[in-house]
């Protein structure tokens, strides 16, 4: 079978080497033995290594590559070495000076974000930008061995990996590590000052949020013959709950998070539905949610995702007061706050008139000036909280029940039990029926706790 196999790097002849000196090293021996020299405060270099070379571990390199001070990419790392190499080009087109990743440092396996964070020298960052399972135990060996870290969103996909998450975030800060999380939203210039007028009473009391994501349907490639089941999911990640944690939860956090953020509250419980009602495709994803969060003064936030062809597409979120209202949130360019409820131009009272700003950029900005200059900087616990929203919703969806946050926070239930010593014989924590079903989410009859 043609399957990802996990590897020190590409060097054959290295691999021959070893072999042929029965010379056994333990993985920390010889990440040692080819980690670039150690950060040096004297030239100010600040390394870095990407785990998880898709589309937003790239775009994230980018980011840390464009920072102000000298920066250097020094460790590459992915289950898929076709992945690895497209991002590699990528990257190289644009900052070869700044690229020093030999084959020797490209490391390809489910072990790979070991050998590439032991390549960092001291200040050095690890981007994080795996599917969202895979992140706290990810997130758990960075902060182990003392680097800072940029982790893409959804950080988890269960309460289990929340509160790993959350104890990760605890130790890095009693080590005084800085942490920063995907949540771009969270320093886009417009958004802050939208989010800082409603604050400030612009339109009253906030009453009710709502977050969508509505638009075409999530993409989907068949198996390849000569691939495992287990690789198969992990391309598909966002196409299997145990991978990717629902679309409710890894395509809405976002908005999610900006309805709290606005509410300056997280929800203690949510009520909600969801399901397969037109998607046949062979994985397990629910093609709409429609979720009812409930904060802790009464107030209610609705969120609602739907991936369908042909029908209505929206991407935002809506922001009612006692006296206006607003839209804005991820998928909003030009956030706008009205008077009152109709949203038309002549009810219109605010709008960002400031310098643009590039927020993946900004979030980048602010963790490397961070680290040069010793700032306490951990954005964890708020990352791990709009996370565990969207569980909450998720598993108040799949279950047909009223779920608290509490009693789904002390849930143990894992997605994928096991998971941190999984290889590549392991069978896949999920599996298709004879009919090559994948079991879903049944409301009324699934366990979620």
């Amino acid at each position: 079978m043609n399957q990802p196999k996990a590897s020190v790097g590409h060097s054959a002849t290295r691999r021959d080497f070893l072999k042929q000196s029965g010379v056994t090293l333990t993985t920390a021996a010889l990440a040692s033995s080819l980690a670039p020299r150690s950060y040096a405060a004297e030239d100010n270099t600040i390394q870095v290594a990407l785990v998880g070379c898709g589309g937003r571990g790239t775009g994230a390199a980018q980011n840390a590559l464009s920072t102000s001070g000298p920066t250097k990419l020094v460790a590459m790392a992915d289950v898929f070495d076709s992945r690895l190499q497209s991002s590699y080009k990528n990257l190289a087109g644009r900052f070869a000076d700044q690229m020093d990743v030999p084959p020797e440092r490209q490391f390809v396996g489910l072990d790979a974000f070991q050998k590439a964070i032991d390549c960092l020298g001291p200040n050095g960052v690890v981007i994080l930008a795996t599917p969202p399972a895979f992140r706290p135990r990810h997130l758990e060996y960075a902060v182990e061995q003392g680097r800072n870290v940029f982790m893409e969103k959804s950080f988890a996909v269960d309460a289990p990996g929340i509160r790993r998450v959350m104890a990760a975030g605890d130790e890095a800060t009693k080590k005084n590590l800085k942490i920063a999380g995907g949540l771009m939203s969270r320093h886009s210039k417009p958004l802050e000052e939208a989010v800082a007028r409603i604050h400030d009473g612009i339109i009253g009391e906030v009453i009710t949020a709502w977050a969508y994501r509505a638009h075409g349907p999530v993409g989907f490639s068949p198996r390849a013959q000569d691939m495992s089941e287990l690789a198969h999911q992990i391309r598909n990640y966002s196409c299997f709950t145990w991978v990717n944690g629902s679309f409710l939860l890894d395509w809405l956090i976002h908005n999610l998070d900006v309805c709290c953020w606005v509410k300056n509250a997280w929800p203690v419980s949510a009520q909600g539905q969801g399901g397969r009602q037109v998607r046949d495709a062979a994985d397990q994803l629910f093609d709409h949610y429609a979720v009812e969060y409930h904060f802790p003064d009464g107030t209610r936030m609705f969120a609602q995702g739907r991936h369908m062809a042909n029908c209505w597409g929206f991407f935002g979120d809506i922001i009612h007061g006692a006296k206006g209202s607003a839209v804005l949130g991820e998928g909003i360019s030009d956030p706008k706050i009205y008077n009152g409820f109709q949203q038309t131009a002549q009810n219109q009272i605010w709008n960002y008139q400031g310098p643009g700003s590039n927020q993946y950029q900004v979030e980048w900005d602010l963790l490397m000036d961070a680290i040069r200059n010793d700032k306490p900087y951990n954005e964890t616990a708020r990352c791990a909280k709009a996370a565990m929203t969207g569980i909450l919703g998720r598993m108040a969806a799949e279950s047909g029940k009223l779920i608290t946050w509490d009693d789904a926070l002390a849930s143990n239930l894992e997605l994928a039990p096991g998971l941190d010593q999984f290889t590549w014989d392991s069978p896949a924590p999920v599996m298709p029926d004879e009919n090559g079903k994948y079991p879903i989410g049944m409301p009324g009859f699934t366990n979620v706790l």
